[in-house]
């Protein structure tokens, strides 16, 4: 990644934001001269945390600022450990395994090797940002070395439980270490935080990244062509794109898609979910979801693509690959007439920057694309869509509700688990075009004005000048 610089948003957000922007970004590159900020998560592929750093701290390097990226490694009994946090935090059960004794040697252990290698090049006064129950475990050992450790957690859940306790005593003896927490939404701050320590940052979207720049139509259909996603005459356009340095990408990879019959055609009504195979995600309840809107209304002709990563790139989520073998369990039992419109398409992921102008393809050519979560953190995947102009029905759970207004910017699902509501609020969508559009209009409007790095950066700045000056 290299530097991005802030003024490239002057044709998003006008002249003012970007002053206010840049005397931000000059005082905190100030402030910073001779340290470097550290960002430490569990993955480079897929998930929000990964899209987000790759989003934002080529941003922060445009200031002058010596912004770096670390991700730790670990086992597989380390991952399936924290992966059990994640849905412990979110207020999920997920495995059921426990937390106790062994599983905190097993972590401590792994992140202690990872601490010894990052130890060797932090330096005292360095700011060093850990993201998820993934990095917890470092922050007493970075503190230890005089660096300043924001922890920075991207889950939770509204209403705690037995559950969302168990997560946060696991994490507690680290977090406490931090010179300040940072959530996502202020519901998710637990009581063993100090919460004068605490602060509410959301995530953002870059909107010149491969998954969120614009796509001419013939671009984005042509990418959806080549990758076999969508069937039809060959496109006289170029399946292309802008990498993230500024040089010309192009999309060369195919697409894995399970289905019984052929792909959509490129003038099918589509609706899609992109996210990873997660049963928080709720993949299987989209299909069913789906079916049932098929049969209370026979006459709608629209197919359904769920798209994730491929389930061998991410190695943080040891659940993914087991995920998606029940979610082909659950469409091999849908009836052969909706089986025939439901497509599993498993994304590339060797080229980051390819796999991200693939889903904007996908995003851009849907007619409604959904988020049924049963639980989610913030729910990146809808803020993308929102951008896109896209009609969003979403579960009304976590982030999402900060992002749309029902009826306002999109549509939310009261209930994630009721699959009559699903389905009649996808029917309302699909038969209504001016619906979509005006619903587009305003989610693309929310997003310039509260899901852009500028607000996210200058939050930033503000929490590192309290720190300091703390």
């Amino acid at each position: 990644m290299g530097a991005q610089p802030i003024d490239r948003f002057l044709s998003i957000t006008g002249a003012e934001p970007i002053a206010r922007a840049r005397r931000l970004g000059e005082e905190m590159s100030s402030r910073l001269t001779g340290r470097a900020v550290w960002s430490v998560n569990s993955t480079a592929i897929g998930g929000g945390v990964a899209e987000m750093l790759r989003s934002v701290l080529p941003y922060v390097r445009g200031f002058g600022i010596d912004s770096r990226w670390v991700v730790i490694g670990g086992t597989s009994d380390f991952f399936r450990i924290t992966k059990r946090l994640h849905h412990a935090l979110h207020g999920s059960y997920g495995d059921g395994s426990p937390l106790s004794v062994d599983e905190r040697a097993v972590y401590e252990n792994v992140l202690r090797a990872n601490a010894d290698e990052i130890s060797a090049l932090v330096r005292p006064r360095d700011v060093v940002v850990l993201h998820d129950p993934q990095t917890a475990g470092l922050a007493p050992t970075l503190s230890g070395l005089g660096a300043i450790v924001i922890w920075r957690c991207h889950i939770g859940a509204d209403i705690p439980n037995p559950e969302t306790d168990l997560g946060w005593n696991f994490l507690a003896p680290y977090i406490c270490d931090a010179a300040a927490t940072v959530f996502t939404r202020q519901q998710y701050v637990p009581d063993v935080c100090n919460h004068d320590r605490s602060t509410i940052i959301p995530p953002s979207i870059d909107p010149f990244s491969p998954k969120n720049q614009h796509l001419e139509d013939d671009v984005a259909r042509a990418i959806l062509l080549h990758t076999g996603l969508v069937g039809g005459d060959p496109s006289e356009a170029l399946p292309t794109f802008v990498r993230l340095d500024g040089s010309p990408g192009r999309v060369d990879r195919r697409v894995d898609v399970i289905g019984l019959g052929p792909v959509p055609s490129l003038d099918a009504p589509l609706v899609v979910q992109v996210s990873r195979w997660d049963p928080l995600k709720d993949p299987a309840g989209v299909m069913r979801g789906f079916a049932r809107l098929a049969e209370m209304e026979p006459h709608l002709d629209a197919e359904l693509i769920l798209a994730g990563p491929n389930v061998h790139a991410i190695e943080d989520d040891p659940e993914s690959a087991k995920t998606l073998d029940g979610v082909v369990d659950r469409w091999r039992a849908l009836p052969h007439a909706i089986r025939d419109r439901v497509h599993l398409a498993s994304l590339p992921t060797a080229d980051l920057e390819e796999n991200g102008a693939i889903v904007n393809a996908l995003q851009r050519e849907a007619t409604v694309v959904v988020q049924k979560s049963v639980r989610e953190g913030f729910g990146l995947t809808v803020t993308e869509a929102m951008w896109k102009r896209r009609a969003v029905l979403a579960s009304a759970v976590g982030g999402i509700q900060d992002q749309i207004t029902n009826d306002v910017n999109g549509l939310l699902l009261e209930d994630p688990n009721d699959l009559e509501s699903f389905a009649s609020l996808l029917g309302r969508l699909l038969s209504d075009a001016a619906l979509r559009q005006q619903l587009g209009e305003q989610a693309r409007e929310r997003v310039r004005t509260e899901y852009v790095p500028l607000r996210h950066l200058a939050q930033y700045a503000e929490l590192l000048e309290r720190i300091d000056a703390a």
